[in-house]
């Protein structure tokens, strides 16, 4: 579970980036990644283009390059050369920008209409807000010399560790309960899921794509033959594996973006409602990998009908639950982090979504997590669960797992320690089998439905762990009076001791 892979000095390069923007005027994180991201699209376009001219002449194929000799916008027409990056990034400051703001954005906001461009439907709604020629001249030279420096570096996925580092700068909550996901979260419950070659992976709520990008990356990783050597697998694995959604315009666009530069060329990235009539999905996905918003509540009159007949409720949390079920097709798997009082509320909705999942479809296992692991962005308790979507039952044994760390301190600062549950976790689940012996007191052990039934489908863990209290024995009271009163005749004697240093 190798976390972020990029060098000092390229962050420092990063770090300069962001500084610059903040000296510039703009400071929302989420603001600066985002023209960071614009940027990015035009530096790609540029060597995409240069890319294809290169094969098609080896191949001997005609190729019309995107940057023809005239490109219209409204009635202008500009000189295409121009707008490319390796063309204007020697341009001066003034002149840059005016070009940045007058032609670029305008244009590739209209590339939608060029199929070759996956990136253009990303950028249609694109605002260019660096407030200074100097600002976008200083960006565009540090974006040059962390390219230079990325392709110095012989990483396979250099550009998604820079993209990473740059996500991982977004430190502040979002709006209606969204906080990003721990990168080491992400992966444990996709190391735990172990996608295959011909899974549908659908993320509701998807943010930034953090769940798709690390489903691929494992993918690339563990099942690299299979699908990069077979052209059926890798064309599903390039155009129709990965699957996310999100209301957040800003998040979908770096979501995507995120996705590419971990080589994903066409993932299914789109602004959609997905508790709403909007999203007529259903029995399409095999895996569901989210972290859904929490704290959310809406009208009934904004909810699919479908939904609330499941759990009537306006709670996102609960709504999200009954979403993942039908959009599921039979034998399609989840893992999901809900807030603890899904596991445990008393509210008719809560029981009757946990009893949908438990009776219905099978449940798996249950994760208690520790409360900081969103730490800085909330303190709320969490817990993973993970399901089969069978619609007819199946749930026998639940496995439970209490954990305690998870390589990071629980406060504010999240510096890495030595304690981390996660490998156990991962390692305990391969083996369920060797589970159902082991003790309630131990850190995981295994429940029986009819006990979860009994319990009203109660799914918090402190309902089924046994705590184990050692006797603690204290010595009799006249020891320790004897000890007290020793104590004190050797203060009394320290302190005369004193006394007569003092009168010399």
């Amino acid at each position: 579970m190798a976390e972020i892979m990029i060098t000092g000095e390229l962050k420092n390069k990063i770090d300069g980036l962001w500084d610059a923007f903040a000296a510039g005027g703009l400071v929302n994180p989420l603001e600066v990644i985002e023209q960071i991201t614009y940027l990015m699209f035009i530096h790609d376009l540029d060597d995409a283009d240069n890319l294809r001219a290169k094969e098609s002449e080896m191949l001997g194929l005609p190729y019309e390059t995107i940057f023809s000799e005239n490109v219209k916008i409204g009635e202008r027409v500009i000189d295409g050369t121009q707008l490319k990056w390796s063309v204007f990034h020697d341009y001066p400051a003034e002149k840059m920008y005016g070009i940045m703001q007058e032609w670029i954005f305008p244009f590739i906001k209209s590339l939608h209409n060029d199929k070759e461009s996956a990136y253009s439907k990303y950028m249609q709604d694109a605002i260019f807000k660096l407030p200074t020629p100097l600002l976008l001249s200083k960006v565009v030279d540090s974006l040059d010399e962390i390219y230079d420096l990325m392709n110095h570096m012989q990483a396979s996925d250099v550009r998604g560790d820079v993209y990473e580092y740059l996500l991982s700068k977004i430190a502040q909550s979002g709006r209606n309960g969204q906080f990003r996901t721990p990168r080491h979260i992400i992966k444990m419950m996709v190391e735990l899921m172990k996608p295959s070659a011909d899974d549908m992976i659908c993320d509701p709520a998807c943010g930034t794509s953090g769940f798709l990008v690390a489903s691929g990356e494992w993918l690339k990783e563990n099942r690299k033959e299979e699908i990069f050597f077979d052209k059926d697998k890798k064309e599903h694995y390039m155009n129709h594996m990965f699957y996310g959604y999100d209301m957040d315009r800003t998040m979908l666009r770096i979501g995507a973006m995120n996705m590419m530069t971990h080589g994903i060329d066409n993932p299914c990235i789109e602004y959609r409602d997905s508790l709403s009539d909007q999203n007529s999905d259903k029995e399409r996905y095999t895996l569901v990998l989210a972290n859904p918003p929490f704290k959310g509540s809406l009208d009934y009159e904004a909810v699919s009908a479908d939904l609330l007949k499941v759990t009537k409720t306006k709670k996102t949390e609960l709504l999200f639950l009954a979403l993942f079920l039908r959009i599921l097709k039979k034998g399609g798997r989840a893992a999901v982090i809900v807030p603890d009082g899904v596991l445990f509320g008393s509210s008719k909705a809560h029981k009757q979504i946990r009893k949908e999942i438990i009776e219905n479809n099978k449940l798996d296992a249950v994760i208690s997590m520790p409360s900081g692991v969103f730490k800085p962005y909330a303190g709320v308790s969490t817990a993973i669960l993970i399901f089969t979507k069978t619609g007819s039952g199946g749930t026998d044994k639940v496995w439970f797992y209490d954990m305690k760390a998870d390589g990071y301190s629980l406060d504010d600062k999240r510096q890495e320690v030595s304690e981390n549950d996660i490998p156990d976790i991962i390692d305990r689940f391969k083996n369920l089998e060797g589970e159902t012996e082991r003790e309630r007191t131990e850190r995981s052990f295994m429940v029986d439905f009819d006990e979860i039934k009994a319990n009203g489908y109660d799914l918090s863990i402190n309902k089924y762990k046994e705590i184990v209290y050692e006797p603690v024995e204290y010595e009799p009271t006249d020891v320790i009076f004897g000890k007290i009163e020793k104590i004190e005749s050797e203060i009394q004697k320290e302190m005369s001791e004193l006394k007569k240093l003092l009168e010399l």
